[in-house]
């Protein structure tokens, strides 16, 4: 018996090793630093939030454009309460902020990475190759990762007290 649904074609979602090559690497140890996070975490993906807490402890770049010492402690704290309390409505759930089509009910994961989070790391790129770059660095990642309102990585941003506006022009500006 056939199925009344017709077949949709997909684009082949990008490989772990098609992302790496297209990061610093620095970039790719965040990466690395994320993965190991969300699989510490439970996690069944690597989320915007994985990402961003990544990029904090490991690229002095990205503390510097997020502001003052105080600023990047406010923003380590809601991530490390992400274990033990908020963000605990997140863990069984796919985070997708609509950025990016996500077909549901397949029961597949595609590269182990949210919906945002793989857009976030493709506009990394996209950013990297407009500025002339080769490859995406973590103020690259940054900036993507702070202009999708949606996403769990900005959800944690405001809720420290980052203006978005503001980092927004020391991205442009850097």
């Amino acid at each position: 018996m056939q199925s009344p649904l017709p077949r949709v074609p997909q684009q082949p979602a990008a490989t772990r090793t098609e992302i790496d090559a297209r990061l610093t690497v620095e970039l790719a140890s965040v990466v690395a630093g994320a993965r190991r996070r969300a699989l510490r975490d439970g996690d069944r993906q690597i989320d915007t939030a994985h990402l961003l807490h990544s990029l904090i402890e490991s690229d002095p770049e990205v503390r510097a454009a997020l502001g003052a010492g105080p600023q990047v402690a406010r923003v380590l704290g809601y991530l490390v309460q992400r274990s033990i309390g908020y963000g605990l409505r997140w863990q069984g759930s796919v985070e997708d902020s609509g950025t990016v089509p996500v077909v549901r009910g397949t029961g597949v994961e595609v590269s182990g990475w949210s919906p945002s989070a793989a857009a976030a790391m493709e506009g990394a790129v996209e950013r990297a190759h407009v500025r002339g770059d080769a490859r995406a660095g973590g103020i690259d990642l940054l900036g993507r990762l702070a202009a999708d309102q949606e996403c769990r990585a900005v959800e944690v941003l405001e809720r420290a007290g980052v203006d978005l506006e503001l980092l927004g022009g020391r991205l442009a500006a850097g």
